[in-house]
């Protein structure tokens, strides 16, 4: 199923967005743009989502 993101804003280079996930629930999802940085998760918060694009450390340089 496709999800489709709304709100998305970029923090540094990570995304974070928010969408229905496949029971209708909102989730707030933070992903890292870097190439070979496999950074993505799902949270229940928009405040902990934008926290942890804030705290993200790409582990490959």
């Amino acid at each position: 199923m496709l999800r489709r993101f709304r709100n998305v804003v970029r923090i540094g280079p990570v995304r974070v967005g928010t969408a229905n996930d496949q029971r209708g629930r909102v989730k707030h999802t933070a992903v890292c743009t870097a190439p070979r940085c496999d950074f993505s998760a799902d949270y229940d918060t928009r405040a902990a989502a934008e926290l942890a694009a804030r705290t993200h450390r790409c582990p490959v340089r």
